[in-house]
C-alpha cells in the first residue's frame, strides 16, 4: 500500500451535504404510506453498532408514524444473506434495511458471484452516518499503546491474533491495511459480528480489534478492554484524548465506514422520498443526536437519496482497489 490511508469517506463524502432541511413530499406522494407494519432489516447480530443505530431510528418511526417498526437481524458472513433480503422484498416500502461499507462497497470486490448487486438491485434512501472506529487490545496485553503494539508484533510475527466481525468485513479489510502499512504480520480470528468479537478480546482469546466506538466505550470504561487508538484520521470530538493510529505510530493510516438506509430496487420514488425526508429529520432530534454523537460517537449525516447512491458507486471502485493492493481475500 505503500503508507496509503484509508480514507474511505474522503472523496465520496464531499458528495455528501451536510444535515439538509429535507423537501416536504406532496401529500399525494406516498398514497397512504405506511398503513401497515414494516419490516426493518439489519445484516448483523443484536448488539452490533448497526443494529443500535436501527433501533433508534425503528422507535422513533413508530412513534411518528403509528406504526410497528418491527427490526429483523438476519446476520451472516459479509452481511450477505440479510443485504440480498432486502433486495429480494417486495418494492413496496414495507420492507428496508440499514447496510453499511462491507455489504455495499467491499462485497463486489470479495464475492465474484454476489447473489445481489448493490447498484442495481437497492435503492438507497439516505446516508445516516459515519461510524467511527477505534483500536482496542485486551487489558493484560503487554502494549499500551501503538508504539508498544508494534514492536511487540515485530518481536512475535505471527504470534498475536486479532479478532474481526467476519471475513470480508470492513473490520477485516481495515486490519490488513493496518498490518500492510505497519509492516507487521497478525493472525486473523473472524467471528459473527461483534459481540463474539469483543468477548474473545474481553475473555483474551484474542488480543486486539478495530471496533466501533458505540459497541466498545463501555467496556473501555468498565476496564475490560483498553483503547489505544482511534482509527479515524482525526481525533473524535466524543474521545478527544484518544490519539489517532497515524499519530501514534502509523503515519497515514485512518479509517472510517459509513452506514445508511436502503430499500428494495423499484420501491416508488415518492415513498423513497417520505422515508428519506422522515429519517433526515429523526437525526436532527436532539435526543436522537444526543446518543448517537455524544454517546456513540457518530458523524451524522443525511442527504439525498442520489448522493446515497453517489457514494456507494465511488466506494465499490474505491475498495475494489484497495482489495488488489492489499491482496485481501475472503478465507
Amino acid at each position: 500500500m505503500r503508507r496509503r490511508a484509508l480514507l474511505f469517506a474522503a472523496p465520496a463524502f464531499a458528495l455528501v451535504p451536510p444535515l439538509l432541511r429535507a423537501q416536504p413530499v406532496p401529500a399525494i406522494a406516498a398514497g397512504g404510506f405506511p398503513n401497515r407494519p414494516i419490516h426493518f432489516i439489519v445484516p448483523y447480530p443484536p448488539g452490533s453498532g448497526t443494529d443500535i443505530v436501527a433501533r433508534i431510528l425503528g422507535q422513533k418511526l413508530t412513534e411518528s408514524w403509528g406504526q410497528p417498526v418491527l427490526v429483523e437481524n438476519r446476520p451472516s458472513a459479509g452481511a450477505i444473506v440479510g443485504v440480498d433480503a432486502i433486495a429480494k422484498a417486495a418494492p413496496d416500502g414495507y420492507t428496508i434495511g440499514i447496510a453499511d461499507t462491507g455489504p455495499l462497497a467491499l462485497n463486489p470486490a470479495l464475492y465474484p458471484k454476489l447473489p445481489y448487486d448493490p447498484v442495481r438491485d437497492l435503492a438507497p434512501v439516505t446516508l445516516i452516518a459515519n461510524l467511527p472506529f477505534i483500536l482496542v487490545v485486551n487489558p493484560a496485553f503487554a502494549a499500551t499503546n501503538v508504539a508498544e503494539l508494534l514492536a511487540l508484533a515485530k518481536s512475535r510475527p505471527g504470534q498475536i491474533n486479532y479478532a474481526s466481525i467476519g471475513n470480508g468485513s470492513a473490520v477485516h479489510l481495515a486490519t490488513e491495511l493496518f498490518k500492510t502499512q505497519a509492516g507487521i504480520h497478525l493472525v486473523h480470528i473472524p467471528y459473527k459480528g461483534s459481540a463474539g468479537a469483543l468477548n474473545s478480546v474481553v475473555s483474551g482469546d484474542t488480543s486486539l480489534m478495530f471496533v466501533n466506538l458505540l459497541s466498545s466505550r463501555e467496556l473501555v470504561k468498565a476496564g475490560k478492554l483498553r483503547a489505544l487508538a482511534t482509527a479515524s484520521g482525526k481525533r473524535l470530538a466524543a474521545e478527544p484524548g484518544l490519539p489517532t493510529v497515524a499519530e501514534a505510530g502509523v503515519p497515514g493510516y485512518a479509517f472510517q465506514a459509513w452506514f445508511g438506509v436502503v430499500a428494495p430496487a423499484g420501491t416508488p420514488r415518492p415513498i423513497i422520498d417520505r422515508l428519506n425526508q422522515e429519517l433526515r429529520r429523526l437525526i436532527t432530534i436532539p435526543e436522537v443526536r444526543d446518543r448517537l454523537t455524544t454517546q456513540g460517537g457518530f458523524e451524522l449525516a443525511g442527504g439525498t437519496p442520489e448522493a446515497f447512491s453517489a457514494l456507494i458507486r465511488s466506494e465499490i471502485g474505491h475498495w475494489g482497489k484497495l482489495v488488489k493492493q492489499t491482496g485481501a481475500r475472503v478465507d
